[in-house]
């Protein structure tokens, strides 16, 4: 079981392109003793999309939320503070 959170929040700006996009990732303990990868995703301003992974071991889950990390970091996307 996972003993800490991870939180990630990235956006990407492109104003010549009217792009303006946010990535958050989190790494959270599950009720079932496991690890759940969140994600959320979409325009800056919207509530975004959702999704739900979940992991009985700790290392596939860091695993995956670095190899989304790296994704994202190739594709522009930066950190940014987010309240």
């Amino acid at each position: 079981m996972t003993q800490h959170w991870f939180r990630l929040y990235v956006q990407r700006i492109d104003q010549t392109r009217n792009m303006a996009r946010f990535y958050e990732i989190s790494l959270e303990p599950d009720l079932f003793g496991g690890s759940a990868l969140i994600r959320r995703w979409g325009r800056i301003g919207t509530r975004g999309q959702e999704r739900v992974h979940l992991f009985e071991d700790d290392r596939q889950a860091i695993s995956r939320f670095l190899s989304l990390l790296r994704q994202k970091r190739a594709r522009g996307y930066r950190p940014q503070p987010h309240f």
